[in-house]
């Protein structure tokens, strides 16, 4: 009966340094959110990229726990404005940095 309760403890330590692993800090995504982000960073740069007026392959694109940075450079406000909008209209995007400057 020993060994199993050893065995069974040794399992359980290994689960919940495990379980630690995954988890998030301020700075640090967990495994799950890091899915999350890059699906929407893939998502708004499909959006973009969707959208003529853009030039996407000068905007980038960045997530960190929902929130979308983008940067980059484009040639007018509206294009600056668009670029947002289409992010803001991502499902799972909590927030937006807009960096995008004119040329």
């Amino acid at each position: 009966m020993t060994l199993r309760n050893r065995i069974s403890t040794i399992f359980s330590a290994i689960l919940l340094v495990s379980l630690i692993g995954c988890a998030s800090t301020s700075k640090h995504e967990g495994t799950g959110e890091y899915v999350d982000d890059a699906v929407i960073t893939t998502k708004v740069k499909a959006a973009i990229l969707n959208e003529p007026s853009l030039k996407s392959m000068e905007i980038n694109v960045e997530t960190f726990k929902g929130k979308v940075q983008l940067s980059g450079f484009v040639k007018s406000t509206e294009d600056i404005n668009k670029a947002a909008e289409l992010a803001r209209g991502v499902k799972g995007v909590s927030e937006i940095k807009n960096d995008i400057h004119l040329k």
